[in-house]
Order: C-alpha cells, then structure tokens, then sequence
C-alpha cells in the first residue's frame, strides 16, 4: 500500500476551513453595558463553549488520521465518527441559541431565527457527510481515495457558504457582550494541543 493519498491532505485542508464556523460564534471587543443582553451572551456562550471543542477536536482527529499513513478502513472509521460529532455540536449550538430566545436588539429575533436555522442547516449537512462516508468503499483504494474527494468538494462549499447568519447575529452590541463572556473568550482562543 502507498502512503498516504494526496486526496486525505484535501480532506484535511477542507476540514480546516469548517473550524472557522465555530468562531464565528465567539465574538470580540469591548462593549457597553446591557445586562439583559450580557445575560443572553452568557447563556449562549456557556452552552456554546462545549460545542465548539467538540468540533475542535473532531477537526483535530480528522486531521491526524489523514496525516498518518492510515488505512481506509480507519479513515473511514474516524471521519464517521468525526461528522457524527460536528452535526450534534451544531445541533446542540442551534439549540442554545433557540432557547436562549432573540438578544435585546434592533433585529433580535430574525437574527436568532437566520442563525438557528444556519446551525441547523449545518448539522444537517454534516449528517449527510456521515452518510456518505460510512458509504465508501474501503476495499478499492482508488474507489475510496474518489469518494473522499467528493467528501472534501461538500466540506469545502460548507465552509464556503458558512455562517453568515452568525457573523449578522453577532454585530455590534451582541458582538460586545459575547467578547465580555469567559466562556466565549475561551472557545475562540486556539485549540490546545492534548
């Protein structure tokens, strides 16, 4: 067997560009003081925090299993894994900001309406990427290393087409009181290596 096909390093760049959904969640800045809106900050980044690790880390094993010189089988084994845990982190992140209700601004409530249905919309998406990698063909070397490129082709346009919603949810004053959360300062600081 060859070492390791240069499709796997694709899937791996493409990975890295669905990290930057996670921060888009985490805000920054200063900001002025609004206790109903600091409270809703709070609540979405404390449910959010969990979240965006559990991406972190998928993206993480994503990476390290292309890396290697891994078989299919594994590659497989781990990206399954991974997307099953990137599409319940966005479920639950769609959750919190559903329950959390619309921040106290102009706008609120179609902003966290657009952003749910954004998350939603990802873990959806990322469901589907589960499917279609539990689907590949381990046996046939190029047959799997084909599949997997069209893995990398859907990552790529997800992290393409992205998290507008969020970036509009967290403008200005939201933005402001989700940088003063601890919870929210920390999901945004690199990952740490294990």
């Amino acid at each position: 067997m060859e070492g390791t096909n240069p499709v796997n390093k694709k899937l791996a760049a493409a990975l890295s560009g669905g990290a930057v959904l996670v921060l888009a969640l985490t805000g920054c800045g200063g900001g002025d003081d609004n206790d109903k809106l600091d409270s809703w900050a709070k609540q979405v980044c404390d449910a959010v925090q969990p979240q965006a690790k559990k991406i972190e880390a998928a993206n993480a094993a994503i990476q390290k299993e292309t890396s290697d010189n891994s078989k299919p089988e594994e590659v497989r084994a781990t990206d399954s894994k991974a997307f099953q845990d990137m599409s319940d982190a966005y479920k639950a992140m769609g959750a919190a900001v559903r329950k959390a209700g619309a921040p106290d601004v102009e706008d609120g409530e179609k902003k966290q309406k657009d952003a749910v249905r954004e998350l939603d919309g990802l873990s959806s998406a990322y469901a589907s990427l589960k499917k279609q990698v539990d689907a590949l063909d381990t046996k046939d070397q190029a047959k799997f290393a084909d599949g997997l490129k069209d893995v990398a082709a859907e990552l790529n346009k997800l992290s393409r087409t992205g998290s507008n919603a969020l970036k509009t949810l967290e403008e200005g004053d939201v933005g402001r009181a989700m940088a003063k959360q601890a919870s929210c300062q920390s999901a945004s600081a690199s990952p740490t290596a294990n």
